[in-house]
């Protein structure tokens, strides 16, 4: 494919920047989900991103194209670190490794939340983040995207950023060449229909870690990283809401990027204490944009 354009300033023309690369990656394209994105047959060993690296991205949503019914859909309380507004991070345009975590030397860590699942329920964790002024990035599968279409506006609209998580959550590391492009193709596109960019950020599913395979896919639809983590509760499991707090809170450190699943009753339980839990730690969740920004 072509080189990627360097992005034009967020408040300018994000979605054009991301449509060019998408016609980019769509040329030469020739599609079981699972609960959660760990496959027990990983044995790739983690990368990671050394502290002064940085990584991001974020999603702006037109002010037009949400009607809000709660407190998180409204803003009201909003949360105090939403998308950048000036771009993405260097590293984001740049190739490497997976991203799993961020500067560990600062106060604040990522919440990511794969995005899928009853609606309700995502209302619900939106509502959590916004009382405790939460800001999380929420990789969304194309699907749920297509069929919720308020939902993408909505997280934006709240203060948080969006991420691509394909486009129908496809184990990744078992497709083709053209089916992982496929798959990553038309989950950015999916995202530049709900809020009008695709994004700077691309996690595969089924999968912590990406392969040669799916770098490839990614890099067809624009992305330049992607992104893993170094913390995982396994809230996709279920084991209860007190598991995936303590859990967490037992494996978060300033730095970390957690991975965290909507459409799961533990999880959405388990939020408002891990956020508090959070704040006694004295770390602050924000977007994967602010994590990794100015490092």
């Amino acid at each position: 494919m072509e080189p990627r354009p360097d992005p034009a300033p967020r408040d300018r023309t994000p979605a054009l920047t991301r449509r060019t690369v998408l016609a980019a990656g769509l040329t030469g394209i020739s599609g079981v989900a699972l609960a959660g994105c760990s496959s027990p047959a990983d044995d790739r060993p983690p990368t990671t991103v050394p502290p002064g690296t940085t990584s991001g991205g974020s999603t702006q949503a037109p002010s037009s194209s949400r009607s809000p019914t709660s407190a998180a859909e409204a803003g009201s309380p909003t949360a105090t670190t939403g998308p950048a507004p000036d771009g993405p991070p260097p590293v984001a345009l740049s190739s490497g490794p997976d991203l799993t975590h961020g500067p560990t030397t600062g106060h604040q860590l990522a919440l990511t939340f794969h995005g899928q699942g009853p609606v309700a329920m995502a209302h619900e964790i939106l509502d959590a983040c916004a009382a405790a002024h939460a800001a999380v990035t929420v990789f969304a599968v194309g699907t749920w995207l297509e069929q919720n279409p308020h939902i993408g506006p909505q997280i934006v609209a709240a203060g948080h950023e969006l991420g691509n998580h394909t486009w129908s959550h496809q184990q990744m590391k078992q497709l083709t060449r053209a089916q992982a492009v496929d798959e990553a193709v038309r989950g950015a596109r999916a995202l530049e229909t709900a809020v009008g960019t695709a994004g700077w950020w691309f996690r595969p599913s089924g999968t912590q870690h990406s392969t040669t395979t799916i770098r490839a896919a990614a890099a067809a639809a624009g992305y330049h990283r992607c992104v893993s983590y170094d913390v995982d509760p396994e809230d996709f499991r279920d084991p209860g809401a007190t598991a995936v707090r303590d859990r967490t809170l037992a494996s978060v450190r300033p730095g970390s990027i957690v991975s965290l699943h909507f459409g799961h009753r533990g999880t959405v339980d388990a939020l408002p204490s891990i956020l508090a839990g959070l704040r006694s730690k004295g770390l602050q969740a924000v977007t994967l944009s602010t994590l990794l920004r100015d490092v």
